[in-house]
């Protein structure tokens, strides 16, 4: 089941790609005391994720932040490694922390897999947004598998 509002956010390791190198983060402790928006996207450099999703949450960090988002995270089931190429494509400095769920363990919490084994994709992460306070759930927007409608940047500035 995924997970939906009021909901708190699970607790595992996952890793961060920075400019330094991979670092671990504890989910928990990222998302302890303050607001964050994450959003989930299939792949790394794929189509919609490197066209829409990723550069949406780009054009609105700012907007977002005046609405009280403390921090925006993107997620996608890759490795650290990945997640930082896709960074620096993308032009990606500080405003959008990059998590890498290599084996898909924080998905998989969450209740969020979408499996493309039979298109030689393995376990993935549904495309969504979330906003959470304090752990806490409080917007959720899961998209339909192949659509991008409601878990935009703008999307979720419109639900705050």
């Amino acid at each position: 089941m995924a997970i939906s509002v009021g909901d708190s956010i699970p607790t595992v390791k996952v890793t961060q790609a920075t400019a330094e190198g991979p670092k671990e983060v504890d989910t928990g402790e990222f998302f302890k005391g303050r607001t964050v928006a994450l959003f989930g996207v299939p792949g790394a450099f794929t189509p919609t994720c490197s066209a829409k999703h990723l550069p949406s949450f780009v054009a609105n960090a700012a907007a977002l932040k005046t609405k009280g988002v403390d921090a925006i995270a993107c997620m996608a089931v890759n490795d650290p490694f990945v997640m930082g190429a896709w960074a620096k494509d993308q032009g990606i400095t500080d405003e959008v922390a990059m998590i890498a769920d290599g084996s898909a363990v924080f998905t998989k919490a969450m209740g969020l897999e979408f499996d493309l084994t039979a298109r030689g994709l393995g376990v993935r992460c549904q495309r969504f947004a979330l906003v959470a306070k304090d752990g806490k759930v409080t917007h959720i927007a899961i998209e339909a598998p192949g659509a991008f409608e409601v878990s935009s940047g703008q999307a979720v500035l419109a639900a705050l």
